[in-house]
């Protein structure tokens, strides 16, 4: 039987309520309703242990992980599974970078750190990669800030054959997907792109925090974007009463034949936290099966689940 793997995860939010529960879910019932690869490596979808979590809010710190996923603002719905008792207490996250050396001596046990945090915090994340550089865990940047496309970090983690997957996940099925893919096909189909532009709302506290601080997140979305010099993004709404779920407005202007006018309006409507977690089962068994391999540095077979790996502009 292979070993399952430990994992221990920066932000108790929505997306992390979203992995959780999902996890608990296939266990029980086995469903792949959402699963994309129910195997990687032999590692299966319900071969994860949750073994640590760091927060920074009084409300979770102390708590149990499975307790403290549902505590406010997380918004993420209660899926219909039983959430066994993880056993695994909230502990209080970095305050700054004096506290690295804590950390990591918190990470022992642990293979990977899953770093879900709100963007915006680079010295955090930077802080959070440190420690699991100095525990000898793998680090997985979910945020639009710059770790993964930092060459000095970058070599360090190759260096010390640790895994560094990031940055910014590109949602299972969110706008950047779909917008890029429709991009695409204009491209493949013969048309010429005009003009286009991306509208996104959402309702949970990363939004908000994304609302605040978006200089990372609106690059690291145009990297997402093939053609992107002639797309335009609307700085991104909250609007609470959405709660967990993110709508989003495409529009894309063309020509075809004839110099003729094509023009094209999308709705899309999603649970966020569902679209991070459907990528997230991924990316830490890509990171473990790395990790044991004794691979470090970035995993090519993680580029496509990404809105800016190594190589792209910050």
């Amino acid at each position: 039987m292979i070993e399952r793997v430990r994992v221990a995860v920066v932000g108790v939010g929505n997306n992390t309520s979203a992995l959780v529960q999902g996890i608990a879910l296939h266990r029980q019932t086995g469903s792949l309703v959402g699963i994309r690869r129910p195997v990687i490596d032999g590692l299966g979808v319900g071969d994860i242990d949750f073994v640590a979590a760091f927060a920074r809010s009084d409300e979770k710190i102390g708590r149990d992980l499975t307790e403290a996923i549902f505590l406010a603002p997380n918004n993420f719905p209660k899926l219909d599974c039983e959430l066994p008792t993880a056993n695994v207490p909230v502990t209080k996250g970095l305050v700054d970078a004096t506290e690295v050396d804590r950390v990591a001596a918190a990470l022992a046990g642990a293979e990977v750190l899953l770093y879900s945090a709100p963007s915006g915090r680079p010295e955090t994340a930077q802080a959070y990669a440190e420690a699991a550089h100095r525990a000898g865990v793998a680090f997985i940047n979910t945020t639009a800030d710059p770790i993964a496309r930092d060459p000095g970090l970058l070599g360090r983690f190759e260096a010390a054959r640790l895994p560094l997957l990031g940055d910014d996940l590109a949602s299972q099925f969110g706008t950047s997907v779909l917008h890029d893919a429709l991009l695409r096909l204009l491209a493949e189909r013969g048309l010429t792109l005009v003009s286009s532009y991306q509208v996104n709302l959402g309702g949970t506290e990363d939004f908000r925090n994304l609302v605040e601080n978006p200089n990372s997140k609106h690059q690291s979305k145009l990297n997402a974007l093939s053609a992107a010099d002639k797309v335009q993004l609307a700085p991104l709404g909250y609007l609470s009463q959405l709660k967990s779920q993110k709508v989003a407005h495409l529009n894309l202007e063309a020509q075809g034949w004839g110099e003729t006018a094509v023009s094209l309006d999308v709705k899309l409507k999603v649970h966020d936290p569902s679209g991070a977690a459907g990528v997230n089962i991924d990316l830490i068994r890509m990171a473990a099966s790395a990790l044991r391999k004794g691979q470090g540095g970035h995993v090519a077979e993680a580029k496509p689940m990404l809105k800016s790996p190594p190589g792209t502009a910050i």
